[in-house]
């Protein structure tokens, strides 16, 4: 059985990775940390120090999971999937042997739309020529604020079906924004007891730069103390577009 997601823009998730670390500001309130936390603290198996040697640490140290690789092919239903939200695939921990196999799961199930999201995008960008992309497969960078707009530049490498941003937590005006081939914008604020409020202008802005260069807009939350405090509404619209075709 998938794994069932409650995040507004995917329909399950799968984690044949997990664990990361800090990379930039928009990792400081890291909701995969704390449920990590809470799930080794349950008995999961994937959140306990396991002896992995790509293991940094207990819990969330990095760990590659190989027996998790089948599950997307015992789906019996296609959906959409987020790969690794409890990781970031592109972690310098995960050798590339491992992302080749994930990658050859996602092209052995078409049937499946998988979505990746990374904010290591050097790495990716390096990566690019040596991994075959499939049709099915969406890559995003994490955009925080201004102080990351490289990320964009690096995805900008990748020969994705998709091309997306993940403009969440959003911690800083974005505006002037080069969104050329990129296919999908996600926006949002964080969540939490430490959550960082967001600006309204600053919401507005990525919103105005994708309509302005057609590109879908997904507004996923406003953020609070919990991720359905303040709504989803942005100028009192619902922003749920979506990709409906693949960038070459």
């Amino acid at each position: 059985m998938a794994d069932k997601s409650s995040i507004e823009w995917t329909e399950a998730t799968w984690n044949p990775v997990t664990g990361c670390d800090r990379v930039s500001a928009g990792c400081d309130n890291c909701y995969a940390l704390t449920l990590s936390k809470r799930l080794k603290a349950m008995g999961a198996a994937k959140y306990q120090n396991d002896g992995n040697p790509v293991t940094s640490g207990p819990g969330f140290g990095v760990t590659i999971h190989p027996l998790a690789l089948d599950q997307p092919r015992k789906w019996r239903n296609p959906r959409v999937v987020f790969v690794n939200s409890m990781s970031d695939l592109f972690h310098a921990k995960v050798p590339i042997g491992f992302v080749r196999d994930v990658f050859d799961v996602m092209r052995e199930t078409p049937q499946h739309t998988y979505q990746i999201l990374t904010k290591r995008s050097l790495r990716l960008s390096r990566m690019a020529d040596k991994i075959e992309w499939p049709e099915n497969v969406w890559m995003g960078v994490s955009v925080e604020n201004s102080d990351h707009l490289d990320r964009v530049d690096h995805l900008r490498d990748v020969p994705a079906a998709v091309r997306f941003l993940s403009c969440e937590p959003l911690l800083g005006s974005l505006k002037g924004i080069d969104l050329s081939d990129v296919g999908w914008v996600i926006a949002g604020g964080e969540s939490g007891a430490n959550y960082r409020p967001m600006e309204l202008s600053w919401a507005r802005d990525i919103r105005d730069a994708c309509n302005a260069d057609s590109v879908p807009f997904f507004f996923k939350q406003w953020g609070g103390r919990t991720p359905k405090a303040m709504g989803r509404l942005l100028d009192g619209e619902l922003w749920d577009e979506m990709p409906t075709t693949a960038l070459g």
